[in-house]
């Protein structure tokens, strides 16, 4: 069974870029959000094998939603999104438990090589 991936970014583009790239890839895409309340329920709801998270997105970010979804599962497989210049920001969320990072324009190389990475 192909490992489904819950896309989180407040953009669209952005979110239809990573989509692009995963399914191109054979993953399934379990559902889209795009802000860090919306992450929080559809994690509880669809249980991804594997979350992509932006950090900076309205109402929560990507932060906060990275430790509400480590409360509900320590084990969740999370993979942070940050555009260039956030290193900061990155670090804090390697931290908190994300297992990797992608940056920015998204290069679909990295992001497949993160995603096989975390996924084992």
């Amino acid at each position: 069974m192909a490992q489904n991936v819950l896309i989180v970014d407040d953009a669209a583009f952005m979110r239809m870029m990573i989509k692009d790239i995963l399914t191109k890839n054979g993953f399934e895409i379990a559902g889209e959000a795009q802000d860090g309340n919306e992450a929080v329920e559809m994690y509880k709801e669809l249980k991804p094998d594997l979350v992509t998270l932006d950090i900076t997105m309205p109402e929560k970010d990507g932060l906060a939603a990275l430790q509400e979804i480590k409360e509900i599962d320590e084990s969740a497989n999370i993979i942070m999104c940050s555009a260039m210049g956030q290193q900061s920001m990155v670090i804090d969320a390697i931290q908190a438990g994300a297992k990797d990072f992608i940056v920015k324009p998204f290069q679909s190389e990295r992001v497949i090589e993160a995603v096989r990475k975390v996924l084992g």
